[in-house]
């Protein structure tokens, strides 16, 4: 008797894991090779039968996988006549080379590095980085529980498309807040919800012509500056001192269409705009008719006090628009932030989030309205304002001085502290030596804009939240030794 002919593939090439998907796994191999012409148009395929033997697996899993093709219009029949790879022309194009795609993503890439990186590190948090709150404190009980019940049986007119917006009890919740904890008076149609600070930023950029002047704070918050860059700004750094933004440099920016600034805490350096430079600053901006962004993005961390008001409680004329978030408070991936924004702006920004993403996940939304209005955010805002006074204690009272070569300053309010150095050379070398025993420190130099008249400051920017007392004393005795 003679042998069965040899099957047109080889069968020995396929590799599928019996603890996944046979016939999804099939089908993917036949159509790579189909894509890379391996099985030339016009090749006829095995019976189902034969090459679910070959293959040692059932016959319904090579019919599943052969439907799939089919639908896709990889392969096709001769009724009587087997199945044959589809006709594909020339085929699939050959993947661009490397060198190609980089040269095409270049002008983006550009104008991206061009202003440092701005993006937050990832992981598990660790001593001592940047823009992490207390997240082990988070009331995760509580949350669970609002989830379950808006979850259980939610309203069908909350699971079509919402408004772009922002869930309207959140923004009712949130416009409260503010006017009883931060002394912002605003009202709910005035709060546009956003998928955090970065989105509502973003939405400010949208503000600004091509070529328009970004005045932003030297050394500054580079993801905002990367932002305002991308959306065709030009930027200039203004100095900080230890009144904070430097208006007096305002007066000779004939470009300049908006101010971005961090008053209450500036990012890095951690000092507070003087109220005599806020009166300044919004006199310029009503002069000039320009937009100021205050992001407040940990005004909640006062130390001695109250939280101070923000700059825009004193805006009269409409020029600022107010950035908060959850993130400091609550935690980064929820991604829930809101814009306040003067009443003729409400409608074109709630437009263009419509262009950008619709509008955020609902669920999150309405759990964060719930948690607000049983006062388990107010709770919970001054259980982390008072395990970030114990952190930064913690770091002040055995903080390195003598093998650091510096002391820290005082820390009245935020997340962080910036320690400034005598020199780039040694911020490099103790940044390395940190980074050799594992603790994770922030150059200064890394968030100064690259003005000819205005050279890199040198400092340590130092987050001392996102870890408890003993992580940090295990950190600064490691910083001890690596630095003695």
């Amino acid at each position: 008797m003679s042998s069965k002919p040899p099957l047109p593939l080889d069968p020995a090439g396929f590799r599928l894991d019996p603890r996944q998907g046979l016939a999804r796994q099939l089908y993917q191999a036949l159509r790579e090779r189909i894509l890379d012409g391996r099985m030339a148009s016009r090749m006829r395929l095995p019976a189902s039968r034969e090459l679910a033997e070959a293959l040692g697996v059932s016959r319904n899993t090579v019919v599943r996988a052969y439907d799939q093709l089919y639908a896709e219009g990889y392969i096709d029949g001769r009724i009587g006549d087997g199945t044959y790879v589809a006709e594909l022309g020339d085929g699939v194009p050959a993947a661009m080379p490397p060198a190609a795609q980089a040269q095409i993503a270049q002008p983006l890439r550009a104008r991206l590095q061009a202003h440092g990186p701005g993006a937050p590190r990832e992981g598990p948090p660790r001593a001592f980085r940047l823009g992490l709150p207390a997240l082990d404190l988070f009331p995760f009980e509580v949350w669970a529980r609002l989830q379950a019940q808006f979850w259980r049986a939610p309203a069908l007119e909350c699971l079509g498309y919402g408004a772009a917006a922002g869930d309207p009890r959140l923004r009712e919740m949130i416009a409260a807040y503010l006017r009883n904890g931060r002394g912002l008076r605003c009202t709910p149609e005035q709060v546009l919800i956003t998928s955090g600070a970065q989105q509502a930023i973003s939405l400010c950029a949208q503000l600004l012509q091509a070529g328009d002047g970004v005045a932003l704070e030297n050394p500054c918050y580079r993801s905002a500056a990367q932002t305002f860059a991308v959306a065709g700004a030009r930027l200039h750094g203004i100095a900080v001192d230890q009144d904070g933004l430097d208006t007096g440099q305002l007066a000779g920016l004939g470009d300049c269409r908006l101010a971005y600034v961090t008053p209450s805490h500036q990012y890095p350096s951690g000092v507070t705009l003087s109220l005599a430079r806020r009166l300044e600053l919004l006199e310029w901006a009503e002069r000039e008719q320009a937009w100021i962004v205050e992001d407040d993005y940990d005004g909640e961390y006062r130390y001695s006090g109250t939280p101070l008001a923000p700059l825009a409680s004193l805006d009269r004329q409409g020029r600022v628009l107010y950035v908060g978030t959850f993130s400091k408070v609550l935690f980064p991936a929820l991604r829930l932030g809101y814009l306040v924004v003067p009443p003729a702006l409400v409608e074109p920004l709630a437009q263009l989030r419509t262009l950008n993403m619709r509008h955020s996940e609902i669920g999150s939304q309405a759990v964060l309205a719930e948690f607000i209005a049983r006062g388990h955010f107010q709770r919970h805002i001054r259980r982390m304002r008072r395990a970030a006074r114990s952190r930064r204690d913690a770091l002040l009272r055995d903080w390195p001085a003598a093998e650091a070569g510096v002391a820290l300053p005082e820390v009245q309010a935020g997340l962080h502290v910036c320690v400034p150095l005598p020199s780039l050379a040694r911020e490099r070398e103790l940044i390395d030596q940190a980074a050799g025993v594992g603790v994770e420190l922030s150059a200064l130099s890394g968030y100064c804009l690259d003005e000819p008249i205005q050279p890199p400051r040198a400092g340590l920017v130092l987050g001392f939240a996102g870890v408890d007392e003993a992580q940090i004393a295990q950190a600064l005795d490691k910083l001890r030794r690596a630095w003695r």
